[in-house]
This record gives C-alpha cells, sequence and structure tokens, in this order.
C-alpha cells in the first residue's frame, strides 16, 4: 500500500534536501497539505529559509511558482487581477495576476490591509475568482504557503481567526540545530547566484498528474468508527478546557482527519491509527485555538495547552 505516496514523498525530500538543510517537519507538514489540498502559514524569523523552501519544493514537483511581497499598498486587483485597456484594440481585457499559480508564496502575509487578505483566503476557499462577472478556476493543484514574521508587528493586520481557520497548518519554522547550521554554511554560498544553482540542481520527481495519484491512494485509507471518535473526542477537549477560550471547529475534526490519512499513507497503511491523529493535531490546531488570560499570564503557549489534551484524552486500543 502507498508505495506512489512513500516514494514520492522520499524522492521529494531527498531532492529538497539539495536546498534546504533540515527543516523536515516543514517539507512533510507542507507535502501533506499538497494532498490534502490545503493550506499552510510558516512562522519564523527572517532568514530560516522559508522562501528558499517553498521554490524547492515547487521545483521538486515540477509545479508553477509564484511569489507576491504583501505591503500596506497592495490592492486586491494586485493578487486576483484586473481588466486592461488595450489601445490598439480599442477594448479591456482581463489580465489573470499572481494567483494563477500552482504553488504561491504569500510573503508576510499579516502585511496587507484586511481587504486584501480577504480577497485572497476567498480565492484559497472556493478556488476560484471571478472577473469582470466570470469565474475563472484556480490551477489544480494550488497550494498556498503564507509566511509571518513573529516578532515584528509594526505596521501588520493580525489574520482574524476566521481567515485563520482556513489554513490546514501553521508551521513553527525554529533556528537550525549546530550541525544543520554548519552544513547550510558547507552547502551555500550565501548570494542569489549560488541559490539559483542549487535550484537548477532540483530534479522533479512528479507533476500534477502525480499528485493527483497520490491523492488517489489517500482516498482509499480507512479511518475505523473508534479512530475517528478520538479524533472528535481530541477537538471536542478544546472546546471544554479551561484554559482555551476558542477551539477547535467541526472544520478542524474534518481536516484533521484528512490529514490523519495522509500521515497512515506516508507510513504505508490503509489505514489510520492514533498516532496519524496524534501526529498532526498540534500543527492543525494551533492557529485554530485562543488562550485564557490566565493561560497567558501563567506563560504558557497555544502547543503547551494542546499537549495536555493530547494527554488527557484516552487513546483507543
Amino acid at each position: 500500500m502507498s508505495a506512489t505516496v512513500q516514494g514520492l514523498y522520499a524522492a521529494l525530500r531527498r531532492e529538497v534536501g539539495k536546498v534546504v538543510v533540515g527543516q523536515e517537519e516543514a517539507v512533510r507538514l507542507a507535502f501533506v497539505a499538497l494532498l490534502c489540498e490545503g493550506h499552510v502559514i510558516l512562522e519564523g524569523v527572517p532568514g530560516l529559509a522559508k522562501t528558499t523552501l517553498v521554490r524547492a519544493l515547487a521545483a521538486a514537483l515540477r509545479l508553477e511558482f509564484k511569489r507576491v511581497q504583501f505591503t500596506p499598498d497592495l490592492m486586491p486587483s494586485d493578487i486576483l487581477g484586473a481588466p486592461i485597456f488595450d489601445f490598439q484594440a480599442g477594448k479591456f481585457h482581463v489580465v489573470e495576476g499572481p494567483i494563477f499559480t500552482s504553488v504561491l508564496l504569500a510573503d508576510e502575509i499579516n502585511r496587507a490591509p484586511a481587504k486584501t487578505q480577504a480577497a485572497l483566503l476567498e480565492a484559497m476557499q472556493e478556488r476560484q475568482v471571478t472577473l469582470e462577472g466570470t469565474p475563472r478556476p484556480l490551477p489544480r493543484p494550488f497550494l498556498v504557503l503564507a509566511t509571518q514574521n513573529p516578532v515584528e508587528h509594526e505596521g501588520t493586520y493580525p489574520l482574524p481567526e476566521a481567515q485563520l481557520d482556513r489554513f490546514l497548518f501553521k508551521v513553527l519554522i525554529d533556528y537550525p540545530s549546530l550541525d544543520d547550521e554548519l552544513a547550510v554554511l558547507a552547502q551555500h554560498r550565501g548570494d542569489s547566484a549560488g541559490l539559483t544553482r542549487l535550484l537548477a540542481d532540483v530534479v522533479p520527481v512528479a507533476d500534477a498528474d502525480g499528485l493527483a495519484a497520490a491523492r488517489a491512494e489517500v482516498d482509499r485509507v480507512r479511518v475505523e468508527p473508534g479512530v475517528a471518535r478520538y479524533l472528535v473526542e481530541l477537538v471536542r477537549r478544546t472546546r471544554k478546557d479551561p484554559l482555551l477560550s476558542l477551539g477547535g471547529s467541526p472544520r478542524a475534526s474534518l481536516l484533521l482527519q484528512v490529514a490523519a490519512r495522509v500521515g497512515a499513507a506516508l507510513d504505508g497503511r490503509d489505514f489510520v491509527v492514533p498516532d496519524d491523529v496524534k501526529a498532526v493535531f498540534v500543527p492543525c490546531l494551533r492557529h485554530r485555538v485562543r488562550l485564557t488570560a490566565a493561560a497567558e499570564v501563567d506563560g504558557l503557549g497555544p502547543d503547551e495547552v494542546l499537549t495536555r489534551v493530547l494527554g488527557a484524552v484516552a487513546v483507543p486500543r
């Protein structure tokens, strides 16, 4: 079972590793999101290779990649597209924006105003854009990876909970280990020409058709009633936890189940076990919950509270 999924991920990890050192969890969760047709928030301080990781991922999967740097003056039309008047033809024609791609890097998404954020998130949810009254479907696959800087908040517009809920995962990009940072120095020259050379060495291991075949395998993964109940009990527990003022919604349960099925396929099984649910629970829920004031005073974060939730719910046997 899942030779395609397992083999595809192993090859992907090998090729991305030519450019990005470490960051195994980020690569794995981005791959899971692709197979779930979900989207990802990448949060980390500048200089941790978030953009490089996304570029390498797109190159290894032979997917079109575009990047948008979000700024306070960015307008929805700058992302979606707009009608442009052609003076030679004497009429308007629609120019599609950068959102018409397979992999979109929304760099510093929290720097754009709410109207622009809403336009992007609507397209993420509907997977289409309406220009001049005509719906235009987005490519398939379509993956948005949005970055956020957790330490600089001047001139930013934080995403509200209802919009954060549209993302499948929030992935925290941390500093590399000592050995990984030494490997970065040995592998990279530190200039754009060196990065371009490394990206040119990435060999595509699949394309859109290969990803569709992998998704077909994931569709055959079973979720037994006992595991489904465990998954739902975990999410429901977040709604009752005294340290959380906002818990996961039924959408969180649905997305958690889909992500767990991909995890099972990556481990070569056609059925989900509780460990598959536990592996994606925190990245799937950390941006959907809100801490109480008491939890913040105690210095707790979403990850610590969600880890407690995992320990409080009995695992089915």
